[in-house]
């Protein structure tokens, strides 16, 4: 990009006076990928010579003037320039020196004169679309879409005015072109007018002329007499010729004029036709926007209703959110009542243990003194009578592993329980604690 260092030649030429068929550009993208080099592919007309100063800018769409680009490059003369056929060629802009905006930009070529001499359809600078991610669209972005939208209604109305300019124009070249033809024809109807007259009078004074040579012959006595009439003749003769010349000029100057007419004309037909051109670009930039608009409102409608199911759905969650609120604070009193029950049956067991310890000692002398004879005791006596342990049987919780009493209410062990286990509010099916994020999708399942 060290080329860019040099300003390129501009003008302040407008639109009107652009010949945008004489370069074609090929090949143009939609979209360009920010942050990457961009090729330009165009293709020079055989009726289009370019020059060592012509270069190729990217412009915002809604220039005036070649002074308003963004950035530039100049642009490679052809090796065979005498070819007739149409040249292709490219230039490559870097990175660096595009645009970071999503404005709509378009190629141009102007030669060294500052004349636009092609143009290309609008591109975007943005990245790729991804099907897969899903675009939020804040009210901000909406509003200016809609200022978008309203820029490029007004930019339309801009182009038809300019097209309803175009035609007057042409309407008032096609006026002009017909006065000057009908006063063609008017010269030609004098002209025809005066070489007929001019050929009557140069009849008519060869005639005169004859008879003079005749009355000179038959009256040469009166010579000196008619010497004066002579020489008025000769003067009127001169006189007259004089006027046959300025009639000759002004009939040369009157075929300049008509050529020049011809020469006029031809350039107003080619304008005309690279007017209808650029109308017919025109139109085709219109129905572009035209269709994007419409994909626009397209979809603004679907992120529309998307935001409608998500606040459904996000209102459907907050219900079951307070549902389990409720459910679990239900649940944290039922675990505070079944602390305090567990706390005073642990109490009621110590004290059983304790008199269990008490009443065993007693027993073991009792036999100690039936059985003196023993020094060990009786070893069958444990047999036929029950154990003192066995006085109280224990229960576990399966989840916690806690020890409750054997006459303990089964009540009093589910209301234990159920802190250990969550129960869905809707179906009342169980699931255990430790699988919380299954019960919180089964519970999701309902909602859907």
């Amino acid at each position: 990009m060290e080329e860019t260092i040099e300003d390129p030649p501009t003008s302040a030429v407008l639109l009107d006076h652009c010949h945008f068929s004489q370069v074609i550009f090929n090949s143009v993208e939609k979209f360009y990928v920010p942050g990457g080099d961009i090729t330009c592919y165009y293709t020079l007309t055989q009726h289009f010579i370019p020059r060592r100063k012509d270069w190729i800018g990217i412009f915002r769409v809604g220039w005036k003037t070649t002074r308003e680009y963004y950035t530039f490059m100049w642009v490679t003369l052809p090796v065979d320039l005498n070819s007739k056929s149409p040249k292709q060629q490219e230039v490559q802009f870097k990175a660096y020196y595009l645009p970071k905006d999503d404005e709509y930009y378009q190629f141009c070529y102007v030669d060294q004169d500052g004349v636009v001499r092609g143009a290309s359809i609008p591109f975007q600078f943005c990245p790729e679309n991804e099907e897969d991610i899903l675009v939020v669209t804040t009210q901000g972005e909406v509003e200016e879409i809609e200022q978008h939208n309203e820029e490029l209604c007004r930019e339309n109305e801009q182009l038809k005015d300019s097209c309803v300019s175009l035609q007057k124009q042409n309407a008032d070249m096609h006026a002009r072109l017909q006065k000057k033809q009908e006063e063609l024809e008017t010269l030609k109807s004098i002209n025809k007018k005066l070489e007929q007259t001019m050929k009557e009078q140069k009849d008519c004074w060869e005639t005169e002329l004859l008879q003079l040579k005749e009355q000179n012959q038959k009256m040469s006595s009166e010579n000196e007499k008619m010497g004066v009439r002579v020489d008025q003749l000769q003067a009127q003769l001169s006189t007259q010729e004089k006027e046959i010349e300025k009639l000759v000029q002004g009939v040369q100057d009157k075929a300049e004029q008509l050529e020049d007419l011809k020469k006029e004309n031809g350039q107003l037909f080619l304008s005309l036709t690279e007017q209808r051109e650029h109308r017919k670009e025109l139109e085709r930039t219109v129905e572009e926007m035209k269709q994007k608009e419409t994909t626009a409102a397209k979809k603004e409608q679907e992120l529309t209703d998307q935001n409608f199911d998500l606040s459904k759905r996000l209102s459907e969650n907050k219900i079951i959110c307070n549902v389990l609120q409720k459910e679990k604070e239900r649940m944290e009193e039922e675990n505070g009542l079944l602390k305090m029950e567990n706390s005073a049956l642990l109490s009621s067991v110590g004290q059983n243990d304790d008199f269990l310890l008490h009443q065993a000692p007693a027993s073991n002398q009792g036999g100690a003194r039936q059985n003196p004879g023993l020094v060990y005791g009786n070893p069958y006596s444990g047999i036929q009578e029950s154990p003192a342990p066995s006085l109280l049987s224990i229960k576990k919780c399966p989840t916690c592993k806690s020890d409750f009493p054997d006459d303990l209410f089964d009540h009093t062990l589910e209301q234990h329980m159920q802190p250990h286990s969550l129960n869905c509010p809707i179906c009342d099916k169980a699931f255990p604690a430790k699988e919380k994020q299954i019960f919180e999708d089964h519970v999701l399942c309902h909602t859907l």
